[in-house]
Formats: structure tokens, sequence, C-alpha cells
């Protein structure tokens, strides 16, 4: 009987997951690690740029809709590998364009692979999961981001310390390593079948109404998190390039490990009572942020609000029991687009209330939390009416 080589794998749904999340992670994890540093030392980058590039690179996901007009011509898996070989490609290209210009160019081609593949990727997984065994399942492909993010720390870590690489060979690595992995994933995983033929074209149900609207506030505070959490520990209380580093990390080893568990979990209780936990907790992280004084504490606040991340799970499976199995590819990308629709706005609105007041646009986070946790409160209804009627569209 032959032996199989460690490189062979028995290919399932899972491990096709796995591998994509692995390349996700590690590409979009060596980027953001060194973007700051680039785009300052190498295309003399001022603030105008970056908020510039900041909304380039948003403006992908703001039209992830459009992928369901491309699933049109590339069955879902397909399409899923080409978007990793986008990103891969686009993080490996970085350190030859030191230019703004050029930085621009490659964020852009990164970042529609990153977010088409985002979109595909929780289509995929809410297909592919059985609706008892999603939230573990999820949970599971978030610790295996967090491994992969920090082993790519780890490396970029490694190579600017010990070897005084410069980008170019540390987003060629990155990247390169990136698509290596994306081919193996195309050569060695077959088409799978899909749990229901997906509807190509774009869908808006009254019957996902309150989906649409969690996901939008939480697009909402997401940017709030993304843009000024991480401002707030610079600009408040000093904290180095060593230190916020040191937070990102912290907070990926936290995930490998908590991350199953809050699935398992979400599984155990139900999206309702997970969600109203998460949003109770959000309301008092972000009046923490308006009213801390201590650097600590801030540090501390900023590793809990990263672990509520997690708990985003609930509003995936969420979808996945009230959702047609053949809408669940077409909402993926609409509801993507709603969750993006405030990073167009908030960074440069929310950008000039923080010259006024820092601590108004943590109570405006506060707000929109409670409004998320009013709107979960008719979840276990909802749950119940959608799945008593049939779906009409809109």
């Amino acid at each position: 009987m032959n032996k199989r080589r460690f490189w062979q794998i028995t290919p399932t749904p899972m491990s096709f997951l796995v591998l994509a999340t692995i390349v996700m992670a590690m590409a979009f994890a060596g980027w953001t690690a060194m973007l700051n540093n680039f785009a300052v030392e190498a295309a003399e980058f001022t603030g105008a740029n970056m908020g510039m590039l900041q909304s380039l690179r948003e403006i992908p996901g703001f039209l992830a809709f459009t992928a369901v007009f491309i699933l049109l011509v590339l069955k879902e898996q397909t399409f899923a590998v080409i978007s990793l070989c986008l990103l891969s490609i686009g993080v490996a290209v970085t350190g030859l364009f030191p230019t703004i210009y050029g930085l621009y160019a490659t964020t852009v081609l990164m970042s529609i692979g990153f977010h088409y593949f985002e979109t595909l990727n929780q289509s995929l997984s809410l297909q592919w999961f059985k609706k008892d065994e999603a939230a573990e399942k999820l949970g599971q492909l978030l610790s295996v981001k967090s491994m992969a993010a920090l082993a790519t720390f780890a490396v970029i870590w490694v190579g600017f310390s010990v070897f005084q690489s410069d980008y170019i060979w540390m987003y060629l690595l990155v990247g390169g390593a990136g698509l290596l992995v994306t081919l193996f994933l195309a050569f060695t995983h077959p088409q799978f079948i899909e749990s229901a033929p997906q509807n190509k074209k774009l869908i808006l149900r009254k019957e996902y109404s309150l989906y649409y609207l969690l996901v939008f506030f939480s697009g909402a505070r997401r940017q709030i998190f993304m843009v000024f959490a991480g401002f707030l520990m610079v600009e408040k209380f000093g904290y180095g390039v060593a230190e916020i580093t040191a937070l990102y990390m912290l907070n990926h080893v936290i995930n490998i490990f908590l991350a199953p568990k809050i699935g398992s979990w979400i599984g155990r209780i139900g999206e309702q009572k997970a969600l109203t936990v998460e949003y109770i907790g959000l309301i008092c992280v972000f009046v923490g942020y308006a009213l801390v004084e201590s650097a600590n504490l801030a540090a501390v606040l900023y590793v809990i609000d990263h672990i509520f991340f997690a708990m985003a799970i609930a509003l995936k499976t969420y979808f996945q029991k009230i959702a047609k199995p053949e809408d669940i590819a077409a909402t993926a990308g609409v509801s993507f687009t709603i969750n993006h629709i405030a990073a167009v706005v908030i960074p440069a609105s929310f950008g000039v209330v923080w010259l006024y007041d820092q601590s108004l646009v943590f109570y405006f986070g506060a707000a929109l939390a409670a409004c998320s946790l009013i709107l979960s409160q008719f979840i276990t209804p909802h749950l119940r009416r959608v799945n008593a009627i049939p779906a009409s569209e809109v």
C-alpha cells in the first residue's frame, strides 16, 4: 500500500476553507504590518495620502455586490481561488512600486482580491456547514486565521530585526507564499457540489431586513474600532510601533484559543443571547474609550474590543437560519456592501468630530451598539416568523 506523502491531503470543503483562510490571513497581515512604515519611508506619504489610500482600499468592499454578476460565468469556488491570487499578487508587488500612485494601485489590486474572497468565503462557509455545526466551525476558522496572522507577524519581525531585509523582499516573500499555497489549493481540491443552485442576481428580501440593519450597524462600529481605537492608543497614550504590534499579537494569541470556544458557546445558547452579550459589552467598551485616562486600561479595552469581533459569528449563523439556501451567495455580496457603507462616511466625517472632541466619537459608537442591542431582541421571533411563511422578493 502506498504511503501518503506529507503534502497529500484528503480534500474536503473544510480543508479548502482552512487553506484559503491561511492565505488570506497571511497576505493581509503582512500587508498591514508593513504598510505604515513602507508608506512613509519609501513612498513618502503624508496624512492626506494615507487617508486617500484607506478610502481607495474600502471601495472594493462597497462594490462587493458585483460578485453576483461574476458568478454568472464563474463557479464560487473558482472565483474564490482567483480572488486569493489577486490578493497575493497585490501584496507581492507592493514593494516594487514605492511611489504614491504605485501604492494606490497595488492597494486597490490587493483589496479587490481581499474583499471578493471575504464575500465568497462567507457564502461558501454557510453553504457547506450544517446549521448545527456552523458556529463551531466558523470559530475554528477564526482560530486558524489568528495562527496564520501571528506566524506572519513573527516572520516579518525576524526579517527586519535579524536579517535587515528590505520591503521588496518581504512583500515578495509574503505575497509569493500566499500565491504558492493558493496554487496548491487549486490543484489539490476538486469542485465541491453546491448545497443548492445559487441565484445569480441581486436580491433584497423584506424577510432579511433585520439582518441588513444589523450588518449596517456592525460595519459602522467596525470602522470606529479600526480607524479610531488604535489612533487613540497612539495619539493620547503615546503607544509606539512595538507596543501596538504587541497588542495585535496578543489579540491573535487570545483568538487562537478563545474563538473556537466562542463558536461552540454561540451554538449552545443561540444567536439572540450571544449578540445581546456582545452589544452590551461593546456599549461598555466604547464608553470606556471615551472616559479612559490610563494607558494600561486603554490596552485592556482594546483587547476586549477585539474579542467581541469573534462573537460576530452569531450574525452569520443567524442569516444562515433565515436564508433560503439559493440566496446565500447573492446576499453575501449585498450584505458585504451594506457593511461597507459606513466605511465611506465614518472615517472622514468622524475625523472632523475627533478634532473637536475625541470622546464624542466613542459615545457615538456606544449609541450604534445600543441600536444593535435593540434590534437583536427581535431575532428569535423573527426566526419563527420567517421559517413559518414563504419568502417573497422586494
